[in-house]
């Protein structure tokens, strides 16, 4: 009995650890993808860099996405036997809109800047923002990934695979900003918005198809148990 006793603990123990690991790593998404977004919408409106300004408006929306997983956790983490709600189907439909916004948004002035000529002034802040979001996204999907087996947390795990995203829209980003810096091409910037349109609709998509999902699951549960408490 002691035994089993000890060893439900531990277990209760571990798993508590890894929602609190999951939960700092919701945090720290959220904080870096906030002050991610500052800094490229500022530089990509002072240097009038397309790609890098869409990269700053990505970041934010990743915010979205960060928030409902930072609620999510903490719900369960305060009431494991809890159903998904409302909130987490909205909040997936708010993100695939802003996703689909953002991809209209780059495309339109893409084309306008396309027929227009207009180049950025530099791009060396690209550069330096992608490198650095490279780094810690790749940390960031290495680590959720590991919580989310342990803990066998499909959100968790979808959240790896948003962040994953964001590593290929910053080698898109660091692509376009290098061509540039070293050939002076400046329509690459839009070349490289149309990069960052193909992902937003990609996540767009992803998004709808997610929140959809929750609603069947809940018209679902609806039908089989119909009576109200």
């Amino acid at each position: 009995m002691d035994v089993d006793l000890s060893a439900n603990l531990g277990k209760d123990t571990l798993l508590e650890r890894l929602w609190r690991t999951a939960t700092l790593l919701a945090i720290f998404t959220i904080i870096y993808n906030l002050a991610e977004g500052l800094v490229s919408i500022w530089f990509g409106a002072e240097d009038e860099a397309l790609t890098l300004f869409g990269f700053g408006i990505d970041s934010f929306i990743e915010v979205l996405s960060g928030v409902g997983i930072l609620i999510m956790i903490l719900r369960i983490r305060h009431n494991p036997d809890a159903s998904r709600t409302r909130f987490e189907e909205a909040a997936l439909r708010i993100t695939g809109a802003a996703f689909y916004l953002l991809a209209a948004g780059l495309g339109i002035t893409a084309v306008i800047n396309l027929i227009s000529g207009h180049t950025p002034e530099t791009s060396l802040p690209g550069i330096i923002i992608s490198l650095i979001s490279i780094v810690i996204m790749w940390a960031l999907v290495a680590a959720k990934r590991q919580v989310g087996r342990q803990l066998q947390s499909a959100p968790i795990l979808a959240d790896a695979n948003c962040t994953l995203v964001c590593i290929y829209m910053s080698v898109v980003l660091l692509v376009a900003s290098l061509i540039y810096q070293l050939t002076g091409f400046g329509f690459i910037d839009s070349i490289g918005a149309i990069g960052l349109i193909y992902f937003s609709i990609r996540e767009g998509r992803e998004a709808f198809e997610k929140a959809a999902s929750l609603s069947d699951t809940c018209h679902c549960n609806e039908q089989e148990d119909p009576v109200a408490h």
